[in-house]
């Protein structure tokens, strides 16, 4: 690979152009692809297999109604004062001629529905009334026929006292007759009317029962609407209303096009009130590129003329960045419209992009200097720069590369792809480095340099020999070439010492401290997904949030769509009973509202809306959701199923949260084999796997205290404190992973280096760290203000991404790399560099410090 490098190096240094020419092409060729195949990207995330996933699928089939994407317009008026009916009226039109938008199902009129809602409530005081009215004349009227049952039981007995008497009195037969005659026409009369009497008794008693079964009926439907009181559309003192607006596309495939057709429909100015749009309808794509992103390479850029001296060379690392980026962020977008893509699947391949271009180019960029600086031809010390720190650029870029294709172990494809797409990029970084990088090398000349530096490397020419490292048999194993009696390799500058032992201790013991000190607030790191309050604070996504929670209930904000499955065969004068018996189940759950909102057509299904009493992202909500879920089958045969945007991003934060220790477990063990490939030790990677562990635990800490407890929010621009972005944790892991290995590359190599070219283990650490720390200090400088920029954005995910590199790149290579890594391996010694004789003879010599590269291509003097 060095030797490839090599002559790759020499060949673009000297076709400068014909490399540059390459390039410019390729960018062409990208710049066509992403304006033919970019089809814009998706600000929603999801998990395939999720039980909220498999809820909608249900929904798709038996309520598609409700299985779209759904948002709110939150109207208010800005004096506080009732919405007046000429205000009502223009709202209503607004509803009223946005049902022809793309892709929207139906939006829901407030006061018509606020109205109709009320209209129900008052439907069941006045059946009260109605059914209190029928009863009491019902039961009048059983008064009276039990009055006019007594009058005849009375007159009966009259009749069969007088019909005794004539019966027992001695009169003529023929008198006695006429009498009992007349009796029977009497009894005659009183059976007539005993009839009509207990047919007026059927008629009241079937009143009655009919009276029962109503009031049963309204006192099902009125326990049923009592769950629903705190539902409203309309704010109790009137400034307030919520226009509910439904699309016919599920969140994942709804164009960004037709959310923006209902905030321009939407904004016409209402006098007198103001409109917000919660973050289902208002949350576009960030911007990639904004004024913090401009000062973090404006700070890079002066690092790099710190560092390298000259106003020539600190741009070439910059410009080499931009290019890639450009070429890797559009290369990734040209695929938008074949693969679904989440809004923030460009903002990482610009991170890394930008971070890992600049820092690549720097270390060829450092070590072509460093040779130009000791007398060497411009064209073989681009060359050996490019075979020997380029190589150590490929196999940095190797590990980082790892990780993020990683990624898609985890089986999360937004998640999966956000690693390809940074994977990309950071491959684009490593070919530009190792190659258009020389080019602009080789055009330059020796103008990389001050006039004093070239006049210093001109002296050097003159007068000295190259400087070669002590050479070494290639078959001589490192561990033999460390006995051997060697002097220190020569450095330039001070004289170099190992540092003493009782300072490497402390140094051990005080920076594992710091870092678990550090790491101690992520015992209590919650997960999760930014919701609208943790938008910017004039951002429409935060005004429709905190509008609906002051005038509506927190947990207006986080409403959950639960499913009941109904028994097969279910008539349809059982679907109340049925409603209310689920609905009971649910308000048990101390919620603030359940409200059936559809039954499906063959009654199979039904759905209802539950209002927690607490914001999305509340730990009350997350745990109504698992309650919820693990409540069994209501009757025994009814089973429940939650969904809704709250269900559904706890969702995606279980999912990742069960794949990072996976994900973790993969990424280290992979690096862990390159680790031991290139270093040819086993400690070495366990030291440097177990600092990166250290700082990672340290940085999701560091993490959870700004962006969970809320700790320097005001310095960060943050307002609201909440969990932690879902997907943070498994990325943070990918990327630093990956830079850490990087500075353990480019810090370690020079320690092997010394250490095999003869000088005592103790001091190859010190040797090799003087060597290695001013490009890793500036590196690590660069990478630090690259990602600080982005703490700038307003979008809270990218904030998170932004701040958490940052905080990671701060700790592993200020405290791991430069402080506790080189104090463990004092203390080791050469036992650092142990491997077994078998591994030994089985894993290749990949010389990724370029040792043997060295000895076959002296660099000449020119």
């Amino acid at each position: 690979m060095a030797e490839l490098l090599h002559r790759l190096g020499t060949f673009a240094a000297r076709r400068a152009w014909t490399m540059i020419a390459a390039w410019a092409v390729i960018l062409g060729l990208v710049v066509g692809g992403f304006l033919i195949g970019f089809r814009g990207l998706s600000s929603s995330f999801d998990i395939p297999g999720t039980a909220s996933g498999d809820v909608v699928a249900h929904l798709q089939d038996e309520l598609p109604d409700f299985s779209g994407a759904s948002g709110t317009v939150v109207f208010r008026t800005d004096d506080g004062a009732a919405l007046t009916d000429a205000q009502k009226g223009e709202i209503s039109a607004l509803v009223s001629s946005a049902g022809d938008l793309p892709d929207v199902a139906r939006v829901t009129d407030p006061f018509s529905t606020q109205q109709q809602l009320d209209d129900q409530r008052q439907q069941v005081v006045d059946g009260r009334q109605q059914l209190a009215d029928a009863r009491a004349q019902a039961e009048s009227g059983q008064q009276q026929l039990d009055a006019g049952k007594a009058q005849l039981d009375a007159g009966q007995e009259q009749l069969d006292a007088g019909r005794a008497e004539v019966e027992a009195a001695p009169l003529p037969a023929v008198q006695k007759q006429a009498q009992l005659d007349a009796l029977n026409e009497q009894q005659a009369q009183l059976d007539q009317q005993r009839a009509a009497l207990e047919q007026q008794q059927t008629q009241v008693t079937d009143g009655l029962t009919q009276i029962a079964a109503q009031e049963t009926q309204l006192a099902d439907g009125a326990e049923l609407l009592s769950f629903a009181d705190a539902i409203r559309l309309v704010s109790d003192d009137g400034s307030t209303a919520i226009v509910n607006v439904s699309f016919d596309k599920p969140r994942l495939e709804l164009p960004e096009a037709s959310k923006e057709a209902v905030v321009e429909h939407f904004s016409t100015s209402v006098s007198g009130v103001d409109v917000a749009f919660n973050t289902e309808i208002s949350q576009g794509i960030p911007e990639i590129f904004g004024v913090g992103e401009v000062i973090g390479i404006a700070v890079a850029g002066v690092v790099l003329l710190v560092v390298l001296g000259s106003l020539l060379a600190a741009s070439f690392p910059i410009v080499t960045a931009i290019v890639g980026v450009a070429i890797g962020a559009m290369a990734t977008l040209s695929f938008s419209g074949v693969v679904q893509m989440a809004s923030v699947t460009p903002f990482l391949g610009v991170m890394l992009g930008l971070a890992v271009g600049i820092d690549y180019a720097l270390f060829i960029l450092y070590r072509h200097r460093r040779q130009l600086l000791q007398g060497a031809d411009v064209i073989e010390s681009i060359g050996l720069a490019n075979g020997t720190a380029g190589n150590a650029v490929v196999f940095a870029g190797s590990t980082v590369i790892v990780a993020l294709l990683a990624l898609n172990i985890t089986g999360i494809p937004f998640l999966g792809l956000m690693g390809t797409a940074g994977a990309v990029s950071v491959l684009v970084a490593v070919l530009i480095a190792v190659s258009l990088t020389p080019a602009l090398l080789g055009l330059a000349g020796t103008r990389i340099l001050s006039r004093r530096a070239r006049a210093k490397a001109a002296l050097a020419g003159e007068n000295d020999q190259p400087r070669r490292m002590a050479s070494l048999d290639a078959e001589e194993h490192p561990r033999r070439a460390a006995r051997v009696d060697t002097a220190p390799v020569a450095t330039v500058g001070r004289e170099v010492r190992p540092m003493s032992t009782v300072r490497a201790v402390v140094t051990m013991v005080v920076a594992t401290a710091a870092l678990l000190v550090i790491a101690l607030p992520a015992l209590s790191m919650r997960l999760g997904l930014p919701d609208g309050g943790s938008e910017a604070e004039d951002s429409s996504g935060y005004k429709a949030f905190t509008w609906t929670e002051q005038a509506f209930g927190a947990g207006s904000n986080a409403p959950l769509l639960v499913t009941a499955a109904l028994p097969d065969g279910t008539a349809e004068a059982d679907v109340q009973s049925l409603q209310l018996q689920v609905a009971r189940e649910l308000f048990a759950q101390d919620v603030a509202a359940v409200a059936p909102v559809a039954v499906s057509d063959d009654r199979t299904l039904a759905a209802f809306q539950v209002i927690p009493t607490e914001g999305p992202n509340a730990v009350s909500t997350e745990q109504l959701v698992r309650d919820l879920r693990a409540l069994p089958p209501v009757n025994g045969d009814i089973e429940l199923g939650v969904a809704g945007a709250a269900a559904i991003n706890i969702d995606i934060s279980e999912g990742l949260a069960d794949v990072l220790p996976v994900y973790l477990i993969v990424v280290v063990g992979l690096s862990f084999l390159i680790m031991v490939m290139v270093f040819r030790s086993l400690l070495v990677p366990l030291i440097a796997t177990g600092g990166f562990v250290l700082s990672l635990f340290a940085t999701f800490g560091a993490v959870t205290a700004v962006f969970q407890w809320g700790w320097l929010g005001d310095l960060f621009g943050l307002h609201n404190p909440g969990p932690i972005l879902s997907f943070l944790p498994v990325i943070l892991v990918g990327i630093l992973f990956g830079l850490a290995m990087d500075y353990q590359l480019f810090l370690t190599t020079g320690m092997r280096e010394a250490w095999a070219h003869g000088a005592k283990p103790r001091l190859a650490v010190a040797q090799g760290f003087r060597a290695g720390r001013t490009v890793v200090t500036a590196a690590a400088i660069i990478m630090i203000a690259v990602f600080s920029g982005f703490i700038t954005s307003e979008a809270v995910i990218i904030k998170s991404f932004g701040l958490g590199l940052a905080l990671g790149v701060l700790l592993d290579a200020f405290l791991v790399r430069m402080l506790l890594v080189p104090a463990i391996m004092h203390v080791l010694g050469g036992a650092a560099w142990w491997l077994p004789r078998w591994l030994d003879r089985v894993i290749p010599n990949v010389d990724v410090e370029g040792s043997a590269l060295e000895r076959r291509h002296p660099a000449h003097h020119g």
